[in-house]
């Protein structure tokens, strides 16, 4: 039988959002949900599921969708994976559990993040996600603990801090709080969700979604506090004496820059600062909103990655023109072809084989251009990929007024350096073992704090895996 083709995903019209914050994709409808779901063959073994790095039971949760069971199909996809609204929107199936689906042969995977994004919208709008939520279910408890839940009595005298209130961070919590382990989260920012707020902009993920999937963590005790940076408020060796075990969850979120000459000059971004002020502070919404923004009229972004169709996109938005320069060809550009797609609708120009060399600015100390070289593929580098290598005499100037480096990020060492005996690497991230223990046997970590910039679904993996090495620490 002829596998069909994936149904469409509705979406905001290019014209229609490219001045505004709006969620770009409007997601499945039940209809359309129903007709997506049909296309999954239930395979006998699934390798969607390897594919995902919380493990969750797809197949499961898209069967009880076709079945018209929403509530089962959530309270499968809740189990596994407490963050499902958000994993929908921001993961990248396409390179994971939907990279390995079985259709994907012929080109036409199941669309399981939307999927995932139905179900756990429906399950907002109808109310019953915090009757969920309340249920700790045999799939989100650690494998240690299925073959010895007398250890949950144990678990419920132990009290855990969590460093962060990012993906992996919350993962932790989440799954330590659904067995009554006291634990607190302490974010050093005013609002909870790490990189989900200040990194991702509304029109991929709307605030609201992150807002109601953390509070949903009160639900199972977990106490969260904010505006505590740990390190200044509180001393790194205070939590190590009040808790039982700490996990550092505080991601990589320190830019880096190129150090071309100009770099100081006023209206060069690196991309955290100018997504922190667009999303976190929301300078969109100035002067309702205290923190403001230059934006200027035209903006050139350098870089490949997500974050760079972030940065575009939101300078688009905010009434600049766009280009983005990237030193490499598109088919090695890191984000999402989604994004890459969406960016391109929207107007955003792209320069490729083009690297910046110098930043050009006037007398004032204002950027008023980007002076850029020709680049063309060599051989291959240590990632495997071609490296670019200069253009002799290909030099050209682009007129900007506003430049947003987005070339990555790298770890906080200040805090670190308070955890006493806490080994790093050459590269300042933590290192740990397999369950995110590290070299002070009381202290675990996750998330980009351990690996450097990932995605989100890849720090939550970290998360169940060190939530898991935790609760045999603390049982043991």
């Amino acid at each position: 039988m002829a596998v069909k083709d994936r149904i469409p995903i509705p979406e905001l019209k290019p014209s229609e959002r490219k001045r505004n914050f709006m969620e770009v994709s409007l997601g499945y409808t039940l209809e359309l949900a129903h007709q997506e779901a049909q296309r999954c063959l239930q395979c006998k073994v699934p390798t969607c599921v390897p594919g995902c790095p919380v493990g969750i039971d797809i197949p499961g949760f898209i069967k009880e969708i076709v079945k018209g069971n929403l509530k089962k199909s959530y309270e499968i996809l809740k189990s596994y994976n407490y963050l499902p609204a958000i994993c929908g929107r921001v993961c990248p199936q396409e390179i994971q559990c939907e990279g390995a689906c079985v259709l994907n042969k012929v080109g036409k995977p199941i669309n399981i993040g939307a999927l995932e994004r139905f179900v756990a919208d429906f399950a907002n709008q109808e109310g019953f996600d915090d009757e969920v939520g309340r249920s700790p279910s045999s799939g989100g408890i650690p494998n240690i603990l299925k073959s010895a839940t007398t250890k949950v009595s144990v678990l419920k005298s132990k009290k855990v801090a969590v460093v962060g209130a990012g993906p992996a961070g919350l993962t932790v919590a989440s799954e330590l709080g659904r067995l009554g382990v006291k634990v607190h989260v302490y974010e050093a920012l005013h609002e909870f969700g790490g990189v989900l707020v200040y990194g991702i902009p509304e029109f991929r993920l709307p605030k609201e979604i992150v807002k109601h999937e953390v509070m949903q963590l009160e639900i199972l005790g977990v106490e969260l506090f904010k505006n505590i940076p740990i390190g200044y408020a509180i001393h790194p060796k205070e939590l190590l004496e009040r808790y039982d075990a700490v996990f550092v969850g505080v991601g990589a979120g320190t830019p880096k820059f190129m150090g071309i000459p100009g770099s100081e000059l006023n209206g060069v971004y690196s991309a955290n600062e100018f997504l922190t002020r667009v999303n976190l502070m929301k300078a969109y919404k100035f002067p309702e909103y205290d923190t403001p923004i230059k934006v200027g009229k035209k903006v050139v972004v350098v870089g490949g990655g997500n974050t760079a169709m972030d940065a575009a996109r939101s300078a688009l938005r905010l009434g600049a023109q766009v280009t983005v320069v990237y030193r490499r060809t598109e088919a090695e550009m890191p984000a999402r072809r989604a994004e890459i797609h969406h960016a391109k609708e929207e107007g955003v120009e792209f320069l490729f084989l083009t690297n910046p060399v110098k930043y050009i600015g006037d007398e004032s100390g204002k950027l008023i251009g980007v002076e850029c070289i020709k680049m063309e593929l060599g051989e291959p580098d240590e990632s495997g990929r071609r490296k670019p290598v200069p253009v002799p005499n290909s030099n050209f100037v682009i007129e900007a007024d506003i430049a947003i480096e987005a070339i990555g990020t790298e770890s906080n060492r200040f805090l670190l350096s308070q955890f006493p005996d806490l080994k790093t690497n050459n590269y300042g991230y933590i290192v740990t073992n397999e369950y995110g223990q590290t070299s002070i046997p009381k202290v675990f970590a996750g998330g980009d704090i351990v690996t450097g910039s990932a995605t989100v679904i890849l720090a939550m993996g970290a998360g169940k895996k060190a939530a898991e090495g935790m609760v045999k620490f603390l049982t043991e």
